[in-house]
């Protein structure tokens, strides 16, 4: 008897929270504030004149708790947002909900916001150790860290990351580059279900490029319906959004545009490529100024012998017709020399 085990991957469904409003909050903690900062200074004082001693000492304890504990405690669940942008909350290690829309509001002051990719940089593929430090520095700032580096940004951000080597379908090694617009649609899958979403969306960009790029040839080998990257660039940019998006519906992430900004041969095979593509254009020039020059040989016999101007023997049409084609696809101006005698 045998057992199947399936590895199914558990996703973690966003659970917008909802706040109370913080301006009202925040009046009444500093009010209660100074209340019992207020008790316990009268407690103070009743207890150094030693009158009601046990009225003195709950003061001054009750005071002491608000004013110098639970009232900052209570300061610190004040958040401010701004438009598109967004806080995970956890409470005691449990996702706690998601904090959205502009304005400023208070939560329980024990939430805390979660970011894996705060401070991370999408400009290029991979972030190095040093720029990790750095960020991780720029977040700290006396001992403290800045809840601003915490939000998640809701907005439509450009990925571009750096020029790939890749092999296309006929082996032909090219270099290509692209830009990608996203934005986050499930703050809780982007920050829970993934370790870093910024990088992992990277990374999944590099490799559904080289999936698609192996599929086309950089230039058409000769069939008229062939696709290819430099000439169906938006049927690539349309296969190269869907293949991202695939990869990247587990971090919640959703892919507006994913366009192609740099296509070309590399370095090794530029130069032969060149030379084929100059042949090639040579070749196709010279069939059109062919096929062009014997129509109009063509139509100057068809003229002369309609119009009965000057009736030639097979001969002189094949003198004619060499001479009109020398002169029709050659290189350079052709020189007449003028037959002042007669043509026999």
């Amino acid at each position: 008897m045998s057992t199947t085990i399936k590895n199914e991957r558990v996703q973690t469904d966003e659970r917008e929270l909802k706040a109370m409003k913080g301006m009202p909050c925040l009046i009444m903690n500093v009010l209660a504030s100074l209340a019992f900062i207020a008790a316990f200074v009268v407690g103070v004082v009743l207890l150094e004149k030693g009158e009601n001693t046990v009225i003195g000492v709950l003061l001054t304890c009750i005071g002491a708790l608000y004013g110098f504990v639970l009232g900052p405690i209570f300061f610190a669940g004040l958040k401010i947002l701004k438009p598109n942008e967004a806080l995970v909350l956890t409470l005691f290690g449990k996702y706690h909900g998601t904090l959205k829309g502009a304005g400023f509001f208070w939560v329980n002051p024990f939430c805390m916001a979660v970011n894996p990719a705060a401070g991370f940089t999408t400009a290029t593929s991979v972030a190095t150790k040093s720029s990790a430090e750095s960020s991780l520095s720029s977040v700290l700032k006396g001992g403290q860290v800045s809840l601003m580096n915490k939000k998640v940004s809701l907005k439509a951000i450009t990925l571009s990351n750096e020029r790939q080597k890749i092999n296309d379908q006929l082996g032909n090694p090219i270099i290509i580059g692209i830009v990608v617009i996203w934005k986050v649609v499930n703050t809780a899958r982007a920050v829970f279900d993934v370790d870093n979403y910024k990088e992992f969306l990277s990374i999944q960009c590099d490799s559904a490029l080289r999936n698609i790029v192996r599929l086309y040839p950089y230039d058409s080998t000769g069939s008229d319906n062939e696709k290819t990257l430099r000439g169906s660039s938006l049927e690539v940019s349309e296969k190269l959004r869907d293949e991202i998006q695939l990869k990247v519906e587990v971090a919640g992430l959703e892919i507006i545009e994913a366009r192609i900004t740099h296509l070309s041969y590399a370095e090794e095979i530029a130069a032969a490529m060149l030379q084929r593509q100059q042949a090639s254009a040579i070749i196709d020039a010279r069939n059109m100024i062919v096929e062009g020059a014997v129509s109009m040989v063509e139509m100057a016999l068809d003229k002369l012998s309609a119009r009965d101007i000057v009736k030639l023997d097979e001969e002189r049409k094949a003198a004619m017709v060499s001479n009109l084609l020398v002169v029709l696809c050659g290189n350079k101006d052709a020189q007449p020399i003028v037959n002042s005698g007669s043509i026999y």
